[in-house]
């Protein structure tokens, strides 16, 4: 008896261990079967974003700035002429793009305002390549930061996004009391400009290229995948460079666009006024004008150069025969026109963005030189991503795919970009444009044709003629916004009372002040 139960027991056993090697062959089946970031059959991606760079750049046909090295990645890759932000302000635009939704649903609309406290549980766009098995590294600012105050900080980061960051520090910080500013120490939001002494690699831009080549060559030799985000702070004001990139250009030939105060009496009240915020950078003496946009192209020229040596080393380490580039900034910016020397407005200088998607040379022949007037959103990124990556994309991500445009120049992945500012809400179509100022427009409506009039000075919307287009025009606007107020689904909480961050007085290193805060000293030039 004894002997026929140790032969049961043996048995079982054996029909256990028969059952569980089964289990975990068809387990690990599974997980081989699963795409890997391991395999080397995934993209890494480069991600370079400037803050508050227009589209003043050759590749998009300004013939004054020298942008040599966008412009190459452009003749290599995809151009997006007709590319637009979600929200003219760095702080909410960031938050959208990262999370692939509108400002009605991230619930941020201002600067300094925590990404966890409005939409808790969101994936965003460096989670989810964490995720996957991708090393997350950001350099600079890609969130929301006070520039230049936040400058060596984490800014209003999102510490889940990223496996490591680098807040790089420079010499521009250190010397900021030089900046010359239209109001004594106030550079982020002021028109502010300065033509520094030193190389490159002292500013905070330079440094942020020199982290970013190291990470490079890490992920070179150890052969991660990663999705390295490099986040510039120029040409956000200050407008700060080396003097070698001011003697690039002749200051007296720089043109000043033109704009008088009849033009004001066409517009809405809200769009008149956002236009004329900025009291103290109405109306500039032309040759302060001069001087500002002189300061305002050196700066991107600068950025370029060092966007320049990181695709530099990218070819030099052999990493871009895999790895996607994608170069972009957070939003527009005036430099005068309609009288404007900032961004939040829904003209076209503050909702137009560039944008350039260069696809790894082994893959990229067919697409050589593209150029879309599809109109696109910077909330299609984090999609187009997880496509070309192989990522499955969360279900809160409402933008759409640009990957049919990588293949075919001609074809339209949307027929408008929204963008909203306040109480404002504007759809560009390949041809027009149409601004909503309040609930159902009841401050009034703006319509302008790019056919004829690329500079947004002629509103239409009263004039008859255009009646039937303004009425069509109307009812894809307030589908948009519907559908862009709708909460995504799989988004998880989604909190509507969130408040900004406090914010101190921004402190110049070299001046003194007292235990109340009040400056006793101001460091001379």
């Amino acid at each position: 008896m004894r002997q026929r139960i140790v032969q049961v027991l043996v048995f079982v056993s054996m029909l256990i261990c028969s059952f569980s090697c089964v289990q975990n062959a068809e387990e690990s089946k599974k997980v081989k079967s699963q795409p890997s970031a391991q395999s080397g059959k995934k993209f890494n991606v480069l991600f370079i974003i400037a803050d508050d760079l227009n589209c003043d750049l050759g590749t998009y046909g300004n013939n004054v700035v020298q942008t040599p090295n966008i412009d190459r990645l452009a003749q290599r890759g995809v151009v997006f002429e007709n590319a637009h932000n979600q929200y003219p302000l760095c702080g909410p635009s960031r938050a959208s793009f990262m999370t692939g939704m509108y400002t009605n649903q991230t619930m941020i609309t201002e600067n300094n305002m925590n990404l966890r406290n409005s939409v808790p549980d969101v994936i965003t766009l460096g989670q989810r390549f964490r995720q996957q098995g991708y090393q997350s590294v950001r350099i600079g600012k890609m969130f929301h930061y006070d520039n230049p105050s936040a400058i060596g900080t984490s800014g209003n980061d999102d510490i889940y996004s990223w496996d490591q960051t680098v807040n790089p520090y420079g010499k521009d910080k250190i010397e900021e009391y030089k900046i010359n500013t239209l109001i004594p120490r106030r550079y982020g939001g002021t028109l502010s400009w300065l033509a520094a002494d030193g190389k490159d690699e002292e500013q905070t831009d330079g440094i942020g290229a020199n982290e970013a080549i190291e990470k490079l060559n890490s992920f070179s030799e150890s052969g991660t995948p990663f999705f390295l985000a490099v986040g510039f702070f120029r040409p956000h004001t200050p407008f700060v460079a080396p003097k070698k990139y001011f003697e690039l250009y002749d200051r007296e030939e720089i043109k000043i666009p033109e704009s008088s105060d009849d033009y004001l009496k066409t517009l809405p009240d809200p769009a008149a006024k956002s236009i004329r915020a900025k009291k103290i950078q109405l109306n500039l003496e032309k040759e302060l004008a001069q001087e500002i946009k002189e300061a305002y192209y050196a700066t991107i020229s600068f950025v370029d150069a060092q966007v320049g040596r990181v695709l530099d080393h990218l070819e030099a380490s052999g990493l871009d025969k895999n790895t996607i580039v994608v170069f972009t900034s957070d939003h527009g910016y005036h430099m005068g026109e309609h009288g404007h020397w900032q961004k939040q407005t829904l003209f076209e200088n503050a909702t137009r963005i560039p944008l350039i998607i260069s696809l790894p040379s082994i893959e990229n022949t067919a697409i050589k030189s593209k150029r879309t007037m599809s109109p696109v959103e910077l909330i299609d990124l984090y999609p187009t991503l997880m496509e070309l990556t192989n990522i499955k994309t969360p279900k809160h991500v409402v933008g759409k795919s640009l990957k049919p445009l990588l293949e075919n120049k001609d074809a339209f992945v949307r027929g408008s970009a929204l963008t909203r500012w306040r109480n404002g809400y504007s759809i560009k179509t390949k041809r027009y444009r149409l601004t909503r100022w309040g609930e159902k427009g009841v401050l009034g409506y703006e319509l302008y044709d790019h056919k004829n009039d690329k500079s947004e000075l002629v509103n239409l919307a009263s004039n008859e003629n255009y009646n039937a287009l303004i009425d069509s025009l109307k009812l894809v606007l307030e589908k948009r916004i519907t559908e862009a107020s709708m909460k995504p689904d799989g988004l998880g909480r989604q909190n509507e009372n969130a408040i900004p961050m406090s914010k101190a007085k921004n402190i110049t290193f070299g001046d003194f002040h007292d235990e109340n805060g009040k400056r006793t000293y101001l460091k001379e030039k």
